[in-house]
């Protein structure tokens, strides 16, 4: 297994940590305890010693499970993380309460590592002003937290922001190839580092979506190593930036315990021929776009009510990555009626704000036959 040392904080992780998020279910969506307990040792005795979890991730049952599979190791040999649920908190008070309430569930006397979590500035400043952060501060002292940081999901000005406020211990960020401009992206990274502040990395694979590509785009990677996983090559080139200490991966089956381990137990950072491979393919899945709509949301508001960025957002990843299921997942169940693209009137407001001159009346029509056609696959 490949560690990293947490300069800073005087510690060593395994570079693959196990995302609890994404267990295995049972039909009725509770968690397969029994199956997610078999990768959790399995994971745990091939050397992984980083466990993050969160306050809502399974409903809550996430935070119970993983702390009930974890008690059977010495609490010393693992790192364990979890996250403050910052739009619950409405006064200083609810900090602590809420994370004595996840010690318990946990049944833990201390967290490794504690973020608060999913911030962008509107939240870090509701945080800030609450007092939230002198609370944490003195849990941190009493020994109840070991490192504090935060998971982030806003703009790069954002992250600057909090970034440079206090000196965090670490922080946790969305990062893969294909999303280097996008949150805090490459840019937060490279901050991160000038300041010596130590990353974890969530989304590695962008949900999945780096985890199965098209033949087409896949035959960049095979032309250099047949055989090896689309997830491996996702997980490398993050792995290949120094200043990335843990990459979570929320693993839901055994399979993908397996192949992760593989990658992770001879961990070797991109060559230069692989980086150039990891650009080709970066840039065949851009140029699979349906429309070149950066989401700029000029063309809004629509007056018959269509998301237009949003229709063409979720025809856009369709067309790189073919994922099927999850855009018919997406479309029948995460898209309401009435912002769906069949609702356009033709009136062509929409193509007169455009700065990229699309042909959106036309291209709404196309997305609403293509994932019509998809659904009846379903």
């Amino acid at each position: 297994m490949e560690y990293r040392e947490f300069e800073k904080l005087g510690i060593k992780t395994s570079l693959l940590g196990f995302g609890c998020m994404r267990f295995p279910l049972n039909s009725d969506g509770s968690i397969n305890e029994e199956m997610a307990e078999r990768m959790i040792d399995t994971a745990y005795q091939a050397g992984i010693n980083y466990f993050d979890t969160a306050y809502p991730y399974h409903g809550g049952q996430s935070e119970i499970f993983t702390g009930k599979a974890l008690n059977k190791y010495d609490r010393s040999s693992y790192y364990l993380a979890t996250k403050l649920p910052v739009w619950l908190v409405e006064k200083a008070e609810d900090v602590e309460r809420l994370f004595y309430e996840q010690l318990h569930k946990l049944n833990k006397d201390y967290v490794d590592f504690y973020l608060l979590h999913a911030l962008y500035n509107e939240r870090f400043d509701k945080m800030v002003n609450l007092g939230a952060l002198e609370v944490l501060d003195r849990l941190k002292a009493e020994g109840k937290i070991k490192y504090l940081g935060f998971s982030f999901h806003g703009s790069y000005e954002e992250f600057e922001h909090i970034l440079r406020f206090r000196d965090w211990d670490f922080c946790q960020i969305q990062l893969n190839y294909m999303d280097t401009e996008e949150q805090a992206g490459m840019k937060g990274y490279e901050l991160a580092e000038q300041l010596g502040i130590p990353l974890v990395i969530m989304e590695p694979v962008k949900g999945g979506s780096l985890a199965k590509l098209p033949v087409n785009i896949m035959k960049h990677f095979d032309a250099l190593t047949p055989g090896r996983s689309a997830a491996s090559w996702a997980l490398r080139w993050v792995g290949s930036l120094p200043n990335v200490k843990v990459i979570l991966s929320g693993m839901s089956d055994e399979e993908q315990v397996a192949d992760n381990l593989n990658t992770f137990s001879n961990f070797k950072s991109l060559n230069e021929e692989e980086q150039a491979a990891v650009k080709a393919v970066t840039k065949a899945l851009k140029d699979s776009v349906r429309n070149g709509c950066t989401g700029c949301a000029y063309c809004m508001p629509c007056p018959a009510g269509v998301d237009i960025p949003r229709n063409f957002q979720l025809w856009n990843e369709y067309g790189m990555y073919q994922n099927a299921g999850s855009v018919q997942w997406a479309w029948m169940k995460n898209f309401k009626d009435e912002i769906k693209a069949k609702n356009c009137v033709e009136c062509g407001q929409c193509e007169d704000a455009c700065p990229q001159k699309l042909d959106i009346r036309m291209n709404l029509k196309s997305l609403q036959v293509e994932f019509d056609e998809l659904c009846k696959l379903a």
